[in-house]
């Protein structure tokens, strides 16, 4: 449906993975392919540690990528309840709860998605409490909070669903940490669906964006057969065929 839209976004994706590339500015092999785990990350995480929306944050979701590391072992040693899905959603309870009080091992291994699979109980929307901060990745973000992932589409589902459930609302920070490679001065391509963030912040700076979008919940039209049904909280939510 989007696909001159997709081709936009990749042909984006493709020159900020080869910047990062060309700058050496990751710490893995390549950027390509993934959410790019930028040198300098762990400044980032200090830096949003610094803002009053982190400070007066008790409940995170966050992404499990490993740009987000920091953030995420921030959080936990600083007593935070963290929130992040299950790999592509799949399973009925699909988000691991990281209870700073109930860790097993400590905040900065409990923080790493591998751990996080084996010591985080599985628990199902309902049993979230509403987020006061959302932490995302991104391939490329511009300076109004238009944002590019990895193109697999799933932070935006989570955020829709959980708008959904009311767990996520005007009063949420949404805020991503990426390197200064990333933020770029130009229009990017977004949808319906697609949501903004409201904060970037850079192991350089912070940049606050103005009224960024935010979708009132899943847009269904948007979403294959394929993919709802590969994802239960979905599947148990679609609208009958049609409606």
């Amino acid at each position: 449906m989007h696909t001159r839209m997709d081709q936009e976004k990749q042909h984006v994706r493709e020159r900020v993975w080869g910047l990062l590339d060309a700058s050496g500015a990751v710490l893995d092999a390549t950027a390509h392919g993934r959410i790019p785990n930028f040198k300098g990350s762990e400044t980032a995480a200090g830096r949003l540690a610094e803002l009053i929306g982190w400070r007066n944050a008790s409940v995170i979701k966050a992404v499990p990528d490993k740009a987000q590391l920091p953030v995420r072992a921030r959080a936990l040693a600083e007593g935070k309840t963290v929130f992040m899905a299950v790999p592509k959603l799949a399973d009925p309870r699909p988000f691991y709860l990281l209870d700073p009080a109930a860790l097993s091992v400590p905040p900065q291994e409990a923080a790493s998605s591998k751990v996080a699979a084996t010591v985080a109980p599985r628990v199902d929307v309902v049993d979230l409490q509403p987020v006061d901060l959302v932490v995302v990745g991104s391939v490329a973000v511009n300076r109004a909070g238009v944002r590019i992932g990895k193109g697999a589409g799933y932070s935006d589902l989570e955020f829709a669903f959980l708008m959904e459930a009311g767990l996520i609302s005007d009063r949420t920070v949404v805020v991503s940490t990426v390197h200064s490679l990333q933020v770029l001065d130009e229009d990017l391509p977004a949808t319906d669906h697609d949501f903004g963030v409201d904060l970037i912040v850079t192991p350089d700076e912070v940049i606050s964006c103005r009224s960024p979008h935010r979708p009132a919940g899943l847009v269904w039209e948007h979403l294959d057969a394929q993919k709802i049904a590969s994802i239960p909280v979905l599947a148990a939510r679609a609208p009958a065929k049609g409606r």
